[in-house]
């Protein structure tokens, strides 16, 4: 699960767009947050340079279009990127943030993501310019960008196996009060889950854990570096990125009994995953037969017309719609 927030950069008071921009990149870039810089990943742009390319493609803008602003110039874009701690790793989490801030610009403004290890969470600062590669038009922040941004971030989420806040609120408990009690177990966590209960099981070599793991209703892909799917997953995971304790080499060594294993203490119970059907519409008439009334079946058919209209508006906007 990630949460984000999104907050447009001025130059301050006293503070060249030079220094600005410096200043925030500076920052985000903090060898020692970083793992000494190797959590950090830009696009159309130098890392180690990018305050001075920013600057100069802002210089491109005033002099092809001839539009300069004053102090309320946004000359950047913060995008913090907060993940669930143990839900993913810092190589995953860099990815996802450089997914999440190439998709939303549309790959049209050059961007460094930088991934901060140094707290108990995970958490990316995403920078990007405000004026595009083309030199020619600026970012402008939206009505509802923020909504936009945790929408997309949502859907990354989902499509990488992680999990998402549920109908969040704008006002209310911190990030980091909320998640002790309000999060919705991730796939992973299910995941693990699922191991403890096969574990107390207490079997006698890794292809019976995997036969249990298959008992309890996930697919299982592989047999030295297995992956398993169930559930609501959209991808398979796999096992070795399920942190200490729950890779395939440790989990060989606790039943070979090399060493023990302690269960993952934010793991939720292990839910038995559904048959995955791959469907994302509502059964209409199964409801129906299952007691489900004409209320209901209107409800259900707004819902398909709004989950297909959906689908064919996000594939017009990236151009995977053939209408040949």
């Amino acid at each position: 699960m990630a949460t984000t927030r999104l907050m447009p950069l001025h130059t301050g008071k006293g503070r060249t767009v030079g220094q600005a921009i410096s200043a925030i990149i500076d920052y985000t870039e903090n060898p020692q947050k970083t793992d000494g810089g190797r959590l950090i990943t830009s696009w159309q742009c130098d890392s180690r340079i990018a305050d001075a390319e920013f600057l100069f493609t802002k210089n491109q803008y005033i002099q092809k279009t001839g539009r300069v602003r004053g102090e309320d110039d946004v000359i950047a874009y913060h995008l913090r990127q907060s993940f669930v701690p143990g839900e993913i790793t810092p190589e995953d989490a860099n990815r996802l943030g450089c997914e999440l801030a190439k998709r939303f610009t549309k790959g049209n403004h050059a961007y460094i993501v930088c991934t901060h290890i140094d707290k108990a969470h995970i958490h990316n600062h995403v920078i990007w310019n405000s004026t595009a590669l083309s030199q020619t038009r600026k970012f402008r922040n939206f009505w509802g960008s923020s909504r936009a941004v945790r929408r997309l971030n949502d859907t990354i989420c989902i499509e990488n196996g992680y999990s998402i806040v549920e109908n969040p609120k704008r006002h209310g408990k911190s990030y980091n009060k909320w998640l002790g009690d309000k999060k919705k177990p991730s796939h992973r966590e299910r995941i693990c889950a699922a191991i403890d209960d096969a574990l107390v099981q207490k079997p006698d070599s890794f292809d019976a854990l995997l036969e249990l793991l298959w008992q309890a209703g996930y697919e299982v892909k592989g047999k030295k570096d297995p992956s398993l799917l169930g559930g609501e997953q959209k991808k398979s995971i796999r096992m070795d990125t399920l942190g200490d304790g729950y890779t395939p080499a440790d989990l060989r060594a606790v039943i070979a009994g090399e060493k023990a294993h302690t269960p993952r203490k934010s793991a939720a119970a292990p839910v038995k995953p559904e048959k995955r059907s791959g469907n994302l519409l509502v059964d209409i008439q199964a409801k129906l037969r299952a007691g489900k009334g004409a209320g209901y079946a209107r409800w259900a058919t707004l819902f398909n017309l709004k989950q297909m209209a959906q689908t064919v508006a996000y594939l017009q906007d990236h151009e995977l719609l053939d209408y040949a």
